[in-house]
């Protein structure tokens, strides 16, 4: 009887013993696949809205970099120019005054660098074979059009025609009188001199040492001075650097005698 009991209650204890196993693998289902569905479904980032891609002002065929430089406004289409591409160069190599970069041409023209570079040595070649009277050449990271030096003569001659001439005495006495009493008109350095000066004054701007300067506010007579090539010329930085009158000219006491703006 006491061995039946005890089976029984043997039986009663492995009975709940899987029960409570049973359980504890239902209840461990759920949260084992919850855990391999957040697991198993990745994380995914939210995308960034696509902004408008905003309109360009670059003209075709520009350098993209080229084209953001501030400042420049559109080129023509080069194609309908006359000589295209290669005279709107020559254009540009005409009116520069200093050697000019690669990148500073293919940005006016709204071409690539590649392709100017290309342009320049075709105009370098061409000028050689026809010989022209000036070459295209590379000078100081630039280029620039240059009279050839077998020219050198003709140029030279052109340029210091008449200005290498030495001045007149007459020239260099109303120079002195300008230099000294400026703004001065004519009819006062006439006075001074005694005789009248307006051929030499003509000569003095024609050669660029003396130039207008105003009116007289009394007589409306017009004013002349020196200029800075006349202070290039003497070597001198300012007018206060001219000598003193009285060891050269004893009688430069009488130009006291006539104040300024007397005609």
């Amino acid at each position: 009887m006491l061995e039946s009991e005890v089976e029984s209650e043997s039986e009663l204890a492995v009975e709940s013993e899987s029960e409570l196993a049973v359980e504890s693998e239902v209840e461990s289902e759920p949260e084992l696949a919850v855990e391999s569905e957040l697991a198993v479904e990745p994380e995914v980032e939210a995308e960034p809205e696509a902004s408008p891609t905003e309109p360009s002002d670059a003209p075709l065929g520009a350098d993209p970099e080229q084209s953001e430089l501030p400042g420049l406004t559109p080129p023509p289409d080069l194609a309908q120019l006359p000589g295209g591409p290669r005279a709107a160069l020559e254009a540009i190599l005409m009116v520069v005054d200093r050697p000019v970069e690669e990148l500073a041409l293919a940005s006016a023209l709204a071409l690539p660098v590649a392709r100017v570079t290309e342009l320049l040595a075709e105009l370098v070649v061409d000028y050689d074979t026809a010989e022209r009277g000036f070459e295209l050449r590379r000078v100081a990271g630039g280029w620039r059009v240059y009279s050839r030096a077998e020219h050198a003569p003709v140029v030279e001659r052109f340029v210091l025609d008449g200005q290498t001439s030495r001045l007149s005495q007459a020239a260099l006495e109303t120079l002195a009188i300008v230099a000294y009493r400026q703004p001065v008109s004519r009819a006062r350095v006439s006075a001074v001199r005694g005789v009248n000066v307006d051929a030499v004054m003509r000569t003095l701007v024609t050669r660029g040492l003396v130039e207008e300067a105003g009116n007289d506010r009394e007589t409306g007579a017009v004013l002349y001075r020196t200029t800075e090539m006349f202070l290039h010329k003497l070597g001198l930085t300012s007018l206060d650097e001219l000598p003193a009158l009285a060891p050269f000219l004893p009688e430069v006491d009488a130009l006291d005698d006539f104040p300024l703006g007397m005609t």
